[in-house]
């Protein structure tokens, strides 16, 4: 046998046929791979088994089916696996292929963000702040939503300038809110945006400029937050000039930084 037959021979190893299908996943090309991702599934291999999951919960290459999504799910998520426990606590969350119980999901949520995923621990800071499943506990909403920040997430970066808007756990101050709003409005977050605008049209946090006011809540109503941005966008448009709602717009049409 030559040294190429002799080369294709060899076994490919575990992660370059993960990294193939991951490549195929994100070309939209889920049957090739679920082919990949079936027998190391099989073979127990916990990142298979999770993705094996996802494919079930969303039915992308297969049809949607939570029941097998949860069994491929909790193989992976008892091995460690952070995505298959985030999923897994989706399922619980919304009572997907098992009961509904929202105690469930915040552990589940729990492993996975104490395993540094950055999803969970935008989901278990929003839960942690209504004690959705867990104790009502403003300091470890903060905390995991500055984790959860730190790692680009936007609703985790709102949620802060919300707390330290609303004086949850914190001592009320406006520039630390109008801070993160800013941060998670660079990120097209509507709700932010809003806020943002509320804040510069007040001068809380931020020095008052109702031309600014206008642009961030055009951007807002733009991106569906228009019933929390009404009543701040009747009030800039009453406190800007013709020439500044131009520039207002105009600043709202442009791409974000």
């Amino acid at each position: 046998m030559s040294w190429l037959g002799r080369l294709l021979e060899r076994p490919v190893p575990v992660e370059r046929r993960l990294a193939d299908a991951l490549v195929a996943w994100n070309a939209g090309d889920y049957g090739v791979a679920l082919d990949l991702w079936a027998p190391l599934a099989q073979q127990g291999h916990p990142r298979a088994q999770s993705n094996m999951g996802a494919a079930f919960l969303e039915g992308r290459g297969v049809e949607r089916d939570h029941d097998k999504a949860v069994v491929w799910l909790r193989r992976a998520a008892d091995q460690g696996d952070s995505g298959g426990q985030r999923n897994l606590a989706l399922c619980y969350y919304e009572g997907w292929g098992v009961p509904q119980d929202q105690v469930e999901a915040a552990l589940w949520y729990q492993k996975a963000a104490e395993q540094d995923d950055a999803d969970a621990q935008d989901m278990l800071s929003w839960m942690k702040l209504l004690g959705g499943g867990c104790p009502q506990d403003y300091t470890g909403a903060r905390r995991w939503a500055e984790k959860a920040a730190a790692q680009g997430r936007a609703g985790a970066m709102a949620r802060l300038g919300d707390i330290f808007h609303n004086a949850l756990g914190v001592e009320r101050d406006p520039a630390m809110a109008s801070k993160w709003w800013t941060q998670a409005a660079r990120f097209g977050h509507a709700e932010a945006q809003a806020m943002l605008g509320a804040a510069y049209l007040a001068g809380k946090g931020v020095a008052r400029d109702p031309t600014e006011a206008l642009h961030w809540l055009l951007r807002a109503q733009a991106g569906g937050a228009g019933e929390l941005a009404e009543g701040f966008l009747r009030e800039a448009r009453a406190h800007t000039k013709i020439s500044q709602r131009a520039e207002a717009e105009r600043r709202a049409g442009e791409p974000l930084p």
